[in-house]
């Protein structure tokens, strides 16, 4: 997909005058928080559940590579085979490759963030072979021709009426003809378009939550039962999976998903959990023939060893999102990759160039809710800080920030200096301010005052008030 995050203000401010994103991310607010707050009260242990997910995590990372070979040892007993790509084109080809192999017209895809990062929908389009999105959010953005504005609601930016618009307009060649407003006959509508495609489809390709060593063994979670379908009808399967997915055992993956689905959209656990290990055996009634996993690593063991690791415990829940103040506001589009909210803040500039995803890193008002609530514990607004700095040491922030920032700088190391130019600034905003209060514009301020009056101080700085206290007893 292309990347537009260096356009983050260009596409925040489209998305504040967009009534129909307004009005769809209305909701979040009420909605996934709400769940998991009360989802995580109702299990006394949740926050143990936080530290060891957390331990455990830092525990894999250190040990990754023994786990990835144990996996695909598993993996090839079981009769599977594993393929290790260190790029996305690298991903894309042994994909295309599999999929010429078994002579395919036609692919389903169950939800997978890994294959939106390597774009392999466009891709095996330009190589003649058909994807078909079956989640639900998934395929509603394939026919809008756009990408997942959410980790787990693909179609989170989408309008009812707009989802309307978009079946009556793309469904009438498979005979519905009525435009629909009930969720619901939406939701039938799409089935029935979809469930000739699973059975036609010649290869089926998933993500995966969690890659378990000791089995060999992927595992999918979903609430529509489409992975399912996409992993089992086809003759062949394969498992499109990011290198920092594994886990040691299946008790380890237990502990995982007891906080994956609460995190997320305050579920005790989804509705399909869906364990794949290796193809279809002689006793199996149904299942691939088939089975491949496709480890992508494209930078993530740069992470290992830096001061950014800690991105790689996530799980992919969305937590950080649905809380964000910034992400509730301007959506997922504005933030131009994959990922959206703090994770992608934190995650894009090293996925895309720190050049490219610059303005990310500042779209936080360091709240730390998204810190607050991630299952695994991930210090996000430390994360952010840190390209702040790397930003400003690179020289990647512009000359002018610079400038204001080592002006700043200079007084700030002389305290009687600095004391006495925020005694000045105060008074001459508080004159510029009049009887009212207020500042309609204020010169370099422009990103504040074009949109919101900027509120004068009083005159008096807060270590004058605070000596007056004192002399008064206060």
């Amino acid at each position: 997909m292309q990347v537009t995050s260096r356009r983050f203000k260009e596409g925040a401010h489209d998305a504040l005058h967009d009534k129909n994103i307004q009005q769809a991310f209305s909701k979040v607010k009420s909605g996934f928080p709400v769940a998991r707050a009360k989802s995580a009260s109702e299990l006394p242990e949740f926050e143990e559940l936080r530290d060891s997910a957390r331990d455990l995590k830092n525990h894999i990372l250190e040990n990754l590579d023994y786990y990835l070979e144990y996996f695909e040892e598993q993996v090839q007993l079981q009769g599977g085979r594993v393929h290790w790509c260190s790029s996305y084109a690298e991903a894309r080809e042994v994909v295309l490759h599999i999929c010429r192999e078994a002579k395919a017209k036609t692919v389903t895809k169950g939800k997978s963030m890994i294959t939106e990062e390597m774009a392999l929908n466009d891709y095996l389009s330009e190589h003649g072979i058909e994807p078909i999105e079956t989640d639900l959010g998934e395929y509603i953005i394939q026919l809008a021709h756009e990408y997942p504005s959410h980790i787990i609601a693909p179609a989170l930016h989408k309008t009812k009426d707009q989802v309307t618009e978009l079946f009556h307009e793309n469904h009438g060649k498979y005979g519905f003809n009525e435009r629909l407003t009930d969720p619901q006959a939406l939701v039938n509508e799409a089935r029935s378009v979809l469930r000739d495609k699973y059975v036609a489809a010649d290869v089926g390709i998933t993500g995966a939550n969690f890659l378990i060593a000791e089995t060999g063994s992927t595992v999918i979670v979903t609430n529509e039962g489409n992975g399912d379908l996409t992993q089992s009808l086809p003759k062949t399967h394969i498992a499109v999976s990011s290198i920092e997915k594994v886990v040691p055992t299946l008790e380890d993956a237990s502990l995982f998903l007891r906080l994956l689905a609460r995190s997320a959209t305050g579920q005790e656990m989804s509705v399909y959990t869906t364990f794949s290990t290796g193809p279809k055996r002689m006793e199996d009634i149904d299942g691939p023939a088939n089975f491949h996993v496709v480890l992508v690593d494209s930078g993530r063991s740069d992470l290992l060893g830096s001061d950014k690791q800690d991105l790689l415990r996530c799980l992919k829940c969305g937590a950080c999102m649905n809380h964000c103040p910034v992400y509730q506001a301007v959506g997922g589009h504005s933030y131009g990759w994959v990922y959206p909210g703090p994770i992608g803040a934190a995650l894009n500039p090293h996925m895309v160039g720190l050049e490219e995803a610059r303005h990310l890193p500042n779209a936080s008002t360091f709240c730390g809710r998204c810190e607050e609530v991630c299952p695994v514990r991930i210090p996000l607004p430390k994360i952010m800080r840190h390209w702040r700095e790397q930003a400003f040491e690179t020289q990647v922030t512009p000359k002018p920030e610079r400038w204001g920032i080592g002006i700043w700088a200079f007084f700030a190391k002389r305290p009687k200096l600095y004391r006495l130019m925020t005694r000045v600034s105060a008074r001459a905003l508080k004159l510029m301010a009049g009887k009212k209060g207020v500042i309609h514009k204020l010169p370099l301020m422009k990103g504040w005052s074009s949109v919101r009056d900027f509120p004068a101080p009083e005159g008096a700085t807060f270590m004058e008030q605070w000596k007056k206290q004192q002399r008064e007893g206060k």
